[in-house]
This record gives structure tokens, C-alpha cells and sequence, in this order.
């Protein structure tokens, strides 16, 4: 058997604010089935949806988007007026540049070259 991903979800306690920040970051319109439950489907991925829990964040992601982009430094400022957080300094090396970044809930996700 081979699965197909339908989409990726993020446990959240805002999902109609989230969602319009992933829209804004990756295009698609932002829709809310609920007050519990968003979602984007971004051109050429799959789509993208926000499920409210009642417990916060409490440590890093396990799983993260890596965004592939033509300059991180500059993905990372253009994101900031959206409520990005970036986190530490941009890195580079033999393979390319990432730059960690985090969403208004304090999701992890890289812009990445490489």
C-alpha cells in the first residue's frame, strides 16, 4: 500500500488568523470551515490546514517546512510584517543558506536555498 498526503495540519489556537498567515506566505485563499478548523490550498502543494487544541505549543516541531526560496535574508524580512519571528542568524554552507523562522504560533519553518 502507498499513501497519498491529503494535507498537512498544524494544531493551533487561532486557526482563522494562522491560515491567513500561510496564505499570505505561500498564496491561496484563506477558508474557514469553523471556528475550529481552516485551511489554504496553496498553488503546487498540497493543502495546508489549522486545527484548534486547547493545549498551547510547549517545544520545538518535530516536522517542519523548509520553503525553498531565491534569498532567505530577504524571505525572512519580507515575512516579518505578516508576524514572523525570525530565529537566529542566517546560515550558510557548502550546500546553501537557511534561515529558521517562526509563524505567529511559534511554528518552526525555513526558508532554504540549495
Amino acid at each position: 500500500m502507498r499513501a497519498h498526503v491529503q494535507e498537512i495540519v498544524f494544531d493551533c489556537a487561532a486557526p482563522a488568523a494562522l491560515v491567513r498567515f500561510w496564505a499570505g506566505l505561500l498564496g491561496g485563499e484563506p477558508v474557514d470551515r469553523s471556528a475550529d478548523w481552516s485551511y489554504v490550498d496553496p498553488p503546487a502543494f498540497v493543502r495546508i490546514a489549522f486545527q484548534r487544541v486547547p493545549e498551547g505549543k510547549a517545544a520545538k516541531n518535530r516536522l517542519h517546512l523548509d520553503l525553498e526560496v531565491p534569498d532567505p535574508a530577504l524571505a525572512a524580512k519580507e515575512v516579518l510584517p505578516l508576524g514572523a519571528v525570525t530565529v537566529g542568524g542566517l546560515v550558510t554552507d557548502e550546500q546553501g543558506s537557511f534561515q529558521v523562522m517562526r509563524d505567529p504560533e511559534g511554528n518552526e519553518f525555513c526558508f532554504v536555498t540549495g
